[in-house]
């Protein structure tokens, strides 16, 4: 028997949902390890400053330190660029990618952080398939743990360790990235997104979302549904955004529930606020970041 809803039983993600869910109530006596400790592993050649757009939105949605690991190659820069991160440098393949070996130093790290975002700015599925088969038996059950990208083309082969930890997990496809995850034709997700979407949940035990024009997401046995944001979120760099809101919100103690939600929400109307005082295209993934803290103070 599947768990989900139906399509009718949807929640609008609107300002109510939220006030219902509120946002951690940090006491003023509280430190940066207090407010959480978030890890992202990502990065290659290719794209070395991808994962700046993802630490960033950690730290604009109240996490109080980030660490970066990332090919050896890009950390000196990474770390001058964006010097209240901490910067792990990991070896790297001749292509430039995050070599398989650095699974040894990413769980020396693990420990010391509240959420872990996996995947952003990858490119090599079959090194992100051998990193994920390494880290996922060694986490810690109730770490917070976000995959994206390219490491949710590879979580198909690892539903087995995902459903262990499925409640302190989080999966962000786009429709592209969900028919990979179901092994299905995009066609067959473009046409039922929700389906598919019952059917990543059921297959992973973990939340799940999918990103489009209307996202949805289910968690915990809810959906919920937020349509808004506008056009000119689909730009490179926008889900690298998505991912540090909700794992910068996950690390703070929310559940992957109200993490993702929030973080969609929050995403969403960043954009939707730069579509009416920038225009509809043509704004950056980074200028979304500016306006969060005081998304989250109106709600």
């Amino acid at each position: 028997m599947r768990w989900w809803p139906r399509v009718a039983e949807a929640t609008p993600l609107d300002t109510a949902w939220l006030k219902a869910h509120p946002l951690p109530d940090h006491h003023d006596n509280v430190d940066k390890n207090g407010r959480g400790r978030v890890l992202v592993i990502g990065g290659c050649r290719r794209v070395p400053g991808g994962m700046l757009l993802t630490a960033e939105a950690a730290f604009r949605a109240g996490a109080g330190k980030v660490t970066i690991a990332t090919i050896a190659s890009a950390a000196i820069p990474i770390g001058i660029a964006f010097p209240a991160c901490a910067v792990v440098a990991l070896p790297e393949t001749e292509a430039g990618e995050i070599a398989p070996e650095a699974a040894e130093l990413l769980l020396g790290e693990v420990a010391l952080h509240d959420a872990i975002v996996f995947g952003p700015a990858m490119i090599d599925a079959d090194i992100v398939r051998t990193l994920l088969e390494a880290l996922l038996p060694a986490l810690p059950e109730d770490i917070f743990l976000l995959l994206d990208a390219v490491a949710l083309r590879a979580a198909a082969a690892h539903s087995d360790a995902i459903r262990p930890r499925a409640a302190h997990t989080i999966l962000t496809p786009h429709e592209g990235e969900l028919a990979a995850m179901l092994d299905v034709a995009k066609e067959e997700v473009a046409s039922d997104p929700l389906a598919s979407l019952g059917k990543a949940a059921d297959l992973f035990g973990a939340a799940v979302m999918v990103k489009g024009a209307t996202s949805h997401l289910i968690a915990e046995g809810s959906c919920l549904a937020y349509a808004g944001g506008g056009l000119g979120l689909a730009v490179s760099g926008s889900g690298d955004v998505l991912a540090g809101l909700i794992a910068g919100l996950g690390a703070q103690g929310l559940s992957p529930l109200q993490a993702s939600a929030w973080g969609i929400w929050l995403h969403g109307e960043a954009g939707r606020r730069l579509g009416e005082t920038m225009g509809p295209l043509g704004y950056l993934a980074r200028e979304l970041l500016p306006l969060v803290p005081g998304l989250m103070r109106g709600v």
